[in-house]
């Protein structure tokens, strides 16, 4: 290849990103990417040996080749250290904590989260002319339809009308397709979902673990190979004419611990590891599929996870056993501290990202709405995406043009903390979640809230923050702002769906 021609290749490039970033269509001759999110369940940082060499004792090498294949974002956070909040943000492009959800999680048979008239990304890309289809989790709340239309009873077991409308859910929010389940395999029902229909010829109901309505012939172990078809087959029925967007929220590796036969035993560091292997061979045979059928070159797939490791994995024997499941990183699912929200996130895209490389930069997941905008050309509504902001020059090396301050990471119980450049702000004493000692059992005299510096201390062991009181001052007055204006991005003020969000939860100074 000469160098006239590289020139013009870079050029070319240059200007495909520059059309897209002022916010026009891209040249009618270049097709527009597949987008295909595999969101797991559960997943933290150091579960995937790429990422944890050193201090990591599972086996995940279709992870590693995906980050061998494409880029890898080593500083990338969910919204929330927790299911629900994060995959409200996925799809919203918005803070969870906006939502009328200031804590914990949504259950089976909650009402819908996100409202009928908010644009999720699903609507942006359908409306870019995409296939879209939602394949696993949604635990972001349901319509469910009821007998007579009375309403649920206190646990919602008796009076749901198995055969009436589901609404609120994927197909009213933007999919074209949905096959599923409302929560996770240890929240009922326990019931297949296709479209707004519940499948299922018989309803029973389970006894053991968590109780509630099941299909009869309903078996969580296989939950993950069904879903796995499911996604398999409607890549087969995807044509190169029109592209085609695809959200598998995986319930792996989530409790309960249900690997197949195949997979017991896998690992050495009993199910949970069984689980995260059986987990990276599903996303294995994703990627599989779509390059059997044509599309690998030109469908951007991405791999992440709603939050870290959860301590229900059993993380005191896996530390035991000597996997560190969040690496170098503090905490664990449902906390503050950056295990519990720092996650895996690799993407492929060979049409465009070199192999092989590496994105240091901070991104939230929040972005996918934002960065399928400016692929596509898509334009985002005012009072949409108001927490989304591309993260497309990254992919080219460049740095992500923002117009985002910092990032802001929520907890189970609702405790608030801010990250801008090394900074990390944490309101809450502790770890802000599960991880001990919890809140409530801090020493009177303990600071009111921690300051980090993630450079120098990715651990988050040294407490700056009564030594550097203007430095958390700056970003408690940014979270401040960013709060009030129901926006973190330039546009036009917005409106939180609650009128008093509490920034304090362990109280202040």
């Amino acid at each position: 290849m000469t160098k006239q021609t590289i020139t013009f290749i870079c050029l070319l490039s240059m200007t495909r990103l520059a059309s897209a970033a002022s916010g026009q269509p891209p040249e009618e001759d270049v097709p527009r990417p597949n987008i295909v999110y595999i969101l797991a369940d559960d997943l933290g940082y150091g579960d995937v040996s790429c990422l944890n060499p050193k201090l990591g004792k599972i086996d995940t090498p279709r992870m590693d080749q995906l980050a061998s294949e494409g880029m890898t974002f080593t500083d990338a956070h969910t919204s929330s250290s927790v299911c629900t909040p994060t995959r409200y943000s996925i799809l919203t492009g918005r803070y969870n904590w906006r939502s009328e959800l200031q804590k914990e999680v949504l259950m089976g048979f909650d009402p819908p989260l996100i409202e009928a008239d908010r644009t999720t990304v699903a609507d942006v890309l359908k409306q870019s002319g995409y296939n879209t289809a939602c394949i696993g989790k949604w635990h972001i709340g349901l319509g469910m339809p009821t007998i007579n239309n009375a309403p649920m009873n206190e646990e919602g077991l008796t009076n749901v009308d198995w055969n009436g409308k589901i609404t609120g859910g994927p197909v009213d929010l933007g999919f074209d397709y949905f096959y599923g389940i409302a929560a996770s395999l240890n929240i009922p029902p326990y019931v297949y979902i296709e479209n707004d229909r519940f499948v299922s010829d018989e309803i029973v109901m389970q006894k053991t673990g968590r109780k509630g309505p099941k299909g009869k012939n309903f078996d969580n172990v296989q939950t993950l190979p069904v879903l796995t078809q499911k996604t398999i087959q409607f890549i087969n029925q995807q044509d190169a004419s029109t592209p085609f967007f695809m959200y598998i929220p995986l319930p792996s590796p989530h409790t309960p611990l249900v690997p197949t036969d195949e997979w017991k035993g896998r690992s050495d560091l009993g199910v949970y590891g069984d689980f995260v292997m059986m987990t990276d061979a599903v996303i294995g045979e994703i990627v599989d599929a779509l390059d059997a059928k044509g599309f690998g070159e030109n469908t951007i797939v991405i791999v992440t996870s709603d939050n870290g490791t959860s301590k229900w994995c059993g993380t005191k024997k896996l530390m035991e056993l000597g996997h560190h499941y969040s690496a170098q990183y503090r905490g664990s699912k449902g906390d503050l501290w950056d295990g519990g929200h720092r996650v895996p996130f690799f993407l492929r895209w060979p049409a465009k990202v070199k192999p092989g490389t590496i994105c240091d930069q901070l991104v939230s997941l929040n972005d996918l709405m934002g960065t399928c905008a400016e692929i596509t050309g898509a334009d985002i509504p005012e009072n949409a995406g108001e927490d989304t902001v591309s993260f497309l020059p990254a992919l080219s090396g460049e740095t992500i043009e923002s117009d985002r301050k910092g990032i802001v990471h929520h907890s189970f119980s609702g405790h608030f903390s801010y990250r801008q450049g090394k900074w990390k702000l944490l309101l809450a004493k502790s770890s802000g979640g599960w991880t001990e000692p919890t809140e409530d059992a801090m020493p009177a005299d303990a600071p009111v809230a921690q300051l980090y510096d993630m450079e120098a201390d990715p651990s988050e062991t040294t407490n700056l923050y009564e030594s550097h009181p203007e430095v958390a001052e700056r970003l408690l007055k940014q979270l401040e702002v960013e709060v009030a204006r129901g926006r973190s991005t330039d546009g036009e003020n917005q409106k939180n769906d609650v009128d008093d969000i509490v920034l304090w939860k362990s109280g202040a100074e």
